[in-house]
């Protein structure tokens, strides 16, 4: 039986007299790719900024994990175990790899401003430990060699896997990744998709926005559709690419 680990429903979010997200509801399993694509101003970053706590919904409710979440903001959505990139890189550019991955830890350290200023041993073993941890995850996503380089010299394909790295490294239990193939050639994207699967492999539930279609339908366990703010389909990828309400919407007008 397959185990809800996010459940969103009636999910509401208006800006003025734009209804930018409609009665959306869905459930994620825990150990599943879920993916969600629809056309550009569909609401599917609305969704990812409602579920982080960017966004305040109007209307709905959201748990997560057995937790609610509704209106949560967005420490406390990173500290229940959720963590996203952007589909804009959104890197500290002129720090290193190792730094900007050490950055992301500080949700899971428990030194307090005294212990930085006094620098006291346990603060000391926490950052070495912080630092073992950042070039562990460079290692995992593929650039453990980078590690001392500065984040704005490093490839547009390594920028997006250092983004997922330093992710990986607030501990989540389900990884939000907005369109992490943008931009990326034929072979970087094979190489992320292969990321995927391990980051998926090692019990991390991921949610993910793309519009490389083809790299959606050979991932992801089930997929929803967004239009005009409502959710117009949801299920495998071959029962999805094949509906006449996505196919229009979506991927062109069906055939008469």
């Amino acid at each position: 039986m397959a185990e809800p680990l996010l459940e969103i429903s009636g999910i509401n979010k208006r800006f003025g007299g734009l209804h930018a997200l409609n009665d959306v509801s869905l459930a994620i399993n825990k150990s599943e790719i879920y993916g969600l694509i629809g056309p550009n101003g569909a609401g599917k970053t609305t969704l990812f900024n409602v579920l982080t706590g960017l966004y305040q919904p109007d209307d709905g409710s959201f748990t997560f994990n057995g937790r609610d979440l509704f209106r949560a903001k967005p420490h406390r959505v990173v500290a229940s175990g959720i963590a996203r990139t952007f589909q804009n890189i959104r890197l500290f550019h002129n720090m290193t790899a190792l730094e900007n991955v050490m950055v992301g830890r500080h949700a899971r350290t428990h030194a307090g401003v005294i212990g930085a200023i006094l620098r006291s041993a346990a603060t000391r073993r926490e950052e070495a430990a912080i630092q073992r941890r950042a070039a562990e995850l460079l290692a995992y996503v593929g650039i453990g060699n980078r590690a001392d380089d500065i984040a704005r010299n490093l490839s547009y394909g390594d920028q997006r896997r250092l983004e997922i790295a330093r992710a990986l490294a607030t501990d989540p239990t389900l990884l939000a990744l907005d369109e992490p193939a943008a931009g990326m050639n034929n072979k970087e994207t094979g190489e992320l998709k292969q990321l995927l699967q391990k980051i998926r492999s090692d019990g991390i539930t991921i949610l993910l926005i793309e519009h490389d279609v083809k790299l959606m339908m050979g991932l992801c366990d089930r997929i929803a559709v967004l239009e005009y703010g409502r959710k117009i389909a949801e299920g495998p990828p071959e029962m999805v690419k094949c509906d006449p309400k996505v196919i229009e919407a979506y991927l062109g007008v069906a055939e008469t």
